[in-house]
């Protein structure tokens, strides 16, 4: 074997590793997230999640990648220990589809139809339809397919240049002799589990031994502890993954290492004791990739198939390796259940994963917004009776928003550098806005909260009058944040497009009312202390409608596949108005100009 040929064995592994890496993105970005998803809402049950474990991990093409996110969903408090147990047992089975896949570089015969089956055969055309998708389509889901068909052409010829570069290594001596090590079990998993550790994929490791094939220097014999160390070593990912992450999440990498040491030792005393009375004939033989890829399957399947009654043992045995006080696990309790803090959604773990990523960005921006909506309408209720308590709150709420807008944003940028689909690139630009909008909402309570505490300092209170205004214009708020909020949380262009009439509304209310009130100062019904606080309060509540309306702009725009900020849209709404915004603008007008006219009366 020259030097060349190395460099071409590299060269080879390089194109495998590659390909991997960008097929299971592309099928990644294809799922959009809703692969994760599917994890996190129906694993209720042992044997479900199995299935679900399976058939994801089959989708994105690693077991490593299911697991990371498995600890990521534990540690965030998404999913319970005993779910994720049933997830990393189905994950295992599902990696075995890549070896399977592999496994169609050995097929031999000059029958059309196997030829046919031959990668070097349809993987040229599966290149040119995917080059074809990637250059002429727009449409994302084609883009996302031609990934994905690329990603596979150069995995499959990554394959065929290894196969091809270590087949003069058949004629090495000194080769044979080293496989001849492997062998000996210990030996044999030991560079299995070093080997996987290295590159962190068992499908990939599994896939190296599979080109290896080609050489007929490895046997059965020497395939089967390196088979079993592969397993192993495809537990590092996780257990790496998890430090610093809740001990939950520590217990949950632990299953799936105890889960592969446990089934590969049941697996090799049990081969190995009937091996000593039956003595399997195929154990010298020569392995071939379809071979690796049944030996994979079968040790995987029976792990799983004799450790699912046992999961609750191994749930246990995970619990006594990473334990806890008493203490502990009162602070450990699921944050559905205590409702604790949904900044864990914002997992470093799942940034691998964008498209679920954006989805739990979703989540934590629209529950920030209901902090703003709290913290605002505690202030409007200190206006009336101001409570030290009360106001103690609406600084906490705030404060809590600020760190919010502080963690989404660094999450979202370090988000950005990842390969997103267009849909999610622009839900991050659209969210990089919102959460500033948003942020400065909860400001503005603060602010109606300090002319409060300045009402209680001096003594001072509203008119009948200028106490009914103000119920009036926090109604009218309300109902604004309340349509921002729902049209936020559930993507809805409806009541989106609701937000700038009222807005509008809010504008004219507020000058209205500005009006009304100099009135009273100069008539001498307000004095001039609740007159500011009065006019500072008005100028609040129009810089909240407008951050709605930037808010609701952000959201129209990106349905429409146009970056609009509230200036843009307004000058489009108000130049062009169309039938149903006049209609809202009417149904807003008589809600709260018609009764604000009726108390100038």
């Amino acid at each position: 074997m020259s030097v060349f040929d190395i460099l071409t064995m590299i060269g080879g592994l390089a194109l495998f590793l590659y390909g991997m890496e960008v097929m299971g993105n592309g099928l990644s970005k294809a799922s959009g997230g809703r692969m994760e998803r599917i994890l996190e809402k129906m694993t209720d049950n042992i044997f479900k999640a199995v299935l679900l474990g399976a058939g994801v991990t089959a989708v994105i093409q690693s077991s490593s990648a299911t697991t990371v996110m498995v600890v990521g969903f534990v540690n965030s408090g998404i999913m319970k220990l005993s779910q994720a147990v049933g997830v990393i047992m189905g994950a295992n089975i599902g990696t075995t589809v890549t070896s399977w896949l592999l496994s169609l570089t050995g097929i031999q015969g000059d029958n059309f139809i196997l030829t046919l089956m031959k990668p070097s055969s349809f993987s040229p055309i599966l290149a040119v339809i995917g080059i074809g998708f990637l250059m002429f389509s727009k449409n994302e889901k084609k883009k996302d397919i031609g990934t994905i068909m690329i990603g596979f052409t150069v995995l499959m010829f990554g394959m065929e240049t290894m196969s091809d570069a270590v087949k003069p290594l058949a004629d090495v001596p000194e080769f044979a002799n080293i496989l001849l090590m492997f062998k000996n079990p210990l030996l044999g998993m030991l560079a299995g589990l070093v080997l996987t550790a290295v590159i962190q994929s068992s499908s990939a490791s599994v896939g190296i031994l599979q080109s290896l094939c080609v050489t007929g220097a490895v046997s059965y014999g020497a395939a089967i502890p390196i088979i079993m160390g592969q397993n192993i070593g495809t537990c590092v990912t996780a257990l790496l993954s998890s430090i610093g992450a809740s001990k939950n999440a520590k217990r949950t990498a632990f299953v799936h290492l105890y889960f592969n040491i446990i089934g590969t030792t049941i697996f090799m005393i049990g081969f190995y004791a009937l091996n000593a009375f039956v003595h399997f004939s195929f154990i010298d033989n020569m392995a071939n990739p379809a071979g690796i890829a049944v030996i994979h399957s079968v040790f995987n399947i029976f792990a799983t198939a004799i450790l699912l009654p046992f999961h609750r043992g191994l749930e246990k045995l995970a619990i006594l390796t990473v334990r806890t006080s008493d203490e502990d696990e009162k602070q450990s309790v699921q944050p559905a259940e205590e409702g604790q803090d949904m900044l864990l959604l914002l997992d470093d773990r799942f940034i691998e994963k964008p498209g679920f990523a954006m989805e739990n960005c979703y989540s934590v921006t629209s529950h920030m917004a209901e902090l703003s909506r709290q913290a605002l309408f505690i202030a409007m209720e200190l206006l009336q009776k101001y409570d030290e308590t009360k106001a103690e709150n609406v600084l906490k709420l705030e404060n809590k928003v600020d760190h919010y807008e502080d963690r989404l944003g660094t999450y979202l940028i370090r988000l950005s550098s990842r390969d997103l689909s267009e849909k999610d690139s622009k839900s991050l630009s659209m969210l990089l806005h919102c959460i500033g909008d948003l942020e400065r909402i909860s400001d503005h309570a603060v602010n109606i909260m300090e002319k409060a505490e300045e009402l209680q300092e001096k003594e001072a209170s509203f008119s009948e009058n200028a106490t009914k205004e103000l119920q009036l214009l926090e109604n009218a708020l309300n109902r604004i944040l309340n349509l921002t909020n729902d049209a936020f949380e559930n993507s809805d262009m409806r009541l989106a497009a609701q937000v700038e009439p009222l807005e509008e509304v809010i504008d004219v209310m507020a000058e209205r009312l500005r009006d009304q009130h100099i009135l009273r100062l100069k008539d001498g019904v307000c004095s001039i202390d609740t007159g500011v606080v009065f006019l500072d309060v008005l100028n609040n509540a129009e810089r909240i409608s407008d951050h709605c309306s930037n808010v609701a702009a952000r959201l129209i725009g990106m349905d429409a596949g146009e970056d609009y900020d509230s200036h843009t849209l307004k000058s489009i709404m108000h130049h062009n108005p169309t039938k149903d915004y006049m209609l809202e603008y009417e149904e807003c007008r008589k809600a709260y100009l018609v009764p604000l006219e009726e108390m100038e009366a």
